[in-house]
């Protein structure tokens, strides 16, 4: 499956927070997620970069379709 190019930051969070993450801290337009083993940064941003977006999904260790299933 292809990336999508206009997925906004918020978006990816929530669902990261539905997922199992939690908000860790924020330091400028840099939100850190943690989930008891692993730590994401999510640049929030209007929209993300494809690379941006598959730089998160293979920190937070899941799939495209799990990130897209708890949007």
């Amino acid at each position: 499956m292809k990336l999508p190019r206009d997925l906004p930051a918020w978006k990816v969070i929530n669902a990261l927070k539905r997922i199992g993450f939690w908000v860790e801290k924020q330091e400028g337009s840099h939100i850190r997620l943690f989930n008891g083993k692993v730590r994401v940064t999510v640049p929030n941003h209007p929209s993300l970069a494809p690379g941006t977006l598959k730089s998160i999904l293979r920190q937070a260790g899941i799939t495209l379709e799990e990130l897209l299933a708890a949007i």
